[in-house]
């Protein structure tokens, strides 16, 4: 989905989806670390939440935190809960992680705020897929593929919505 204008005095905001616990916090960590690198907090909010209520406050898998701490990304902080019907008017971007989260997220969504959802790969320019994997029942590997390609699709996000800022 094209990032729409946050409303008069209102932060952009993303929200990455997924049945968690791996990829949406995976999705906010990275995607807060980039925001906050850059000194935009005061300007984009980030948020995640599963499409399913599976594991409530538990914190991310601990393979995608040992692989996101390699490369710099704190999620330890980061707890799961399900996605709101509050969400679809709070958040100016919805991001999903595959064709099955989205289908989940639509079927929720109030027609109005179905613009705002978007697969996360769409803002990827190096990598190209339609979606981001779930590595649950993977190695190692699976987890790097993952935050390579969120990580990607942060810096395309991050583009459009700085753009959409100016």
């Amino acid at each position: 989905m094209p990032p729409v204008r946050g409303r008069a005095g209102r932060k952009s905001t993303a929200l990455p989806l997924s049945q968690q616990p791996c990829r949406s916090p995976t999705a906010h960590g990275v995607f807060r670390h980039k925001v906050n690198a850059l000194g935009l907090s005061h300007l984009i909010e980030v948020d995640s939440a599963g499409t399913h209520n599976y594991h409530p406050d538990s914190p991310p898998d601990g393979r995608s935190q040992e692989h996101a701490v390699k490369r710099g990304y704190d999620l330890s902080d980061l707890r799961a809960r399900q996605v709101t019907n509050a969400d679809f008017d709070r958040y100016d971007l919805i991001l999903v992680m595959d064709h099955d989260n989205q289908r989940a997220v639509l079927d929720r969504c109030p027609p109005v705020h179905r613009s705002k959802v978007q697969r996360l790969t769409t803002y990827c320019t190096r990598h190209k897929s339609p979606v981001v994997p779930d590595p649950y029942y993977g190695g190692g590997q699976g987890f790097e593929h993952v935050l390579d390609l969120i990580e990607d699709a942060c810096d395309g996000v991050l583009k459009a919505v700085v753009e959409r800022q100016v």
